[in-house]
């Protein structure tokens, strides 16, 4: 059996037993990956690792079976661990990954999958030489909104889609070593490529570094695909109040997808209907308002579902990981928008004199 990526390498199915995983990084993401992958079946955490003591001391208490170790290098050593899981900087994504892959564990890399497109190409390359699992922490795609969003998309309710408006903003968290499109970009971007299922052929971005010179805290992105169809993201760490809202508009119909709202997706069966003028200067548009229908959604936990998807992938490599294109066009994507930002300095504060933003390397994990 070969791992089904072509190359000829052998990949062995894992037995029945439990997998052992790895976990790296325990700061804002990791507790929540831990606590799911301490309630999954078949699954044991033989690894927490983390470089700030009292946190790692925290969670070694609270699961006592882990081994906790400041040394990622620790549980990469362990011929026993199956899966190492990253939850680190983003400029540390890569550093571990490689290092992971190349002691022949799978991988599973929290978004985005690393901090440029050659870097995240070098390690699908390298996963599919060593026939091993790589998959990246896109979570929002295992979402039962969103993936309802899809099956609307492709029941192909809403006719011809004619625009996509999304908002991603709150107060903070302001993060030290990326921009606001690092940091809250993955989430939209992966979406849009999920749902279309296309990369759009022309991106440009505005935004500025409001609070910490170098860091952009505020971007607006816009982006044209193919199709015709385009696409507004707002990202922001200086709102009000939090807002995680996309619309679609169609010539059919309309749908909101609002993440905070106990309905999270409505559609509009609303929309405007032109009629050609009988005459030259006259035009009519007649407006149509019909009923706003809420879906009954799957239920499920997003990060369960992402968690059970990987163990399944590294319990039998042949198993295509699900959505690394995706992965890797987000990574696209974003450097595409970062480029747009630092390409002109007038749009920007003092802090980045024109010159493309990229943040140091955070310190090991």
């Amino acid at each position: 059996m070969t791992n089904g990526n072509g190359n000829g390498h052998i990949a062995p199915r894992k037995p029945a037993g439990e997998v052992n995983v790895a976990l790296v990084g325990l700061g804002y993401w990791g507790p929540n990956i831990l606590r799911v992958l301490i309630e999954m079946s078949g699954v044991r955490v033989s690894y927490i690792c983390d470089i700030d003591e009292d946190r790692l001391r925290h969670y070694a208490r609270r699961y006592p079976s882990t081994i906790a170790t400041l040394r990622y290098e620790d549980a990469l050593e362990d011929a026993d661990v199956d899966a190492v899981i990253i939850v680190t900087p983003v400029f540390t994504h890569y550093e571990i990954a490689s290092a992971a892959l190349a002691a022949g564990k799978h991988t599973l890399v929290e978004k985005p999958l690393a901090p440029s497109a050659n870097e995240s190409l070098d390690l699908r390359a390298t996963a599919k030489e060593n026939g091993l699992v790589l998959m990246c922490g896109h979570t929002f795609l295992y979402s039962p909104p969103v993936r309802a969003v899809k099956e609307i998309i492709q029941r192909q309710d809403l006719g011809e889609i004619y625009f996509v408006s999304a908002s991603r903003v709150n107060l903070g968290l302001h993060q030290r070593d990326v921009s606001v499109i690092w940091d809250l970009g993955p989430h939209d971007f992966s979406i849009l490529l999920y749902w279309l299922e296309e990369f759009p052929e022309w991106v440009s971005a505005v935004g500025r570094d409001s609070i910490v010179k170098g860091i952009p805290d505020v971007a607006f992105v816009d982006m044209i695909f193919p199709s015709g169809i385009l696409a507004n993201v707002e990202l922001s760490w200086l709102a009000p109040s939090k807002l995680r809202r996309t619309v679609i508009v169609g010539s059919e119909k309309m749908v909101v997808y609002d993440d905070g709202n106990a309905e999270p997706v409505r559609i509009f069966d609303h929309g405007v209907v032109y009629k050609d003028p009988e005459t030259f200067g006259q035009y009519q548009l007649s407006y149509r308002t019909g009923d706003i229908v809420s879906p009954k959604l799957d239920t499920g936990e997003p990060l369960a579902l992402e968690m059970r998807d990987f163990i399944e992938c590294v319990r039998d490599p042949a198993k295509p990981a699900p959505f690394i294109d995706i992965a890797t066009d987000v990574v696209r994507l974003i450097e595409q928008a970062d480029q747009s930002i630092a390409s002109d300095s007038r749009l920007m504060g003092a802090g980045m004199n024109g010159k493309r933003m990229r943040a140091p390397l955070a310190p090991r994990v």
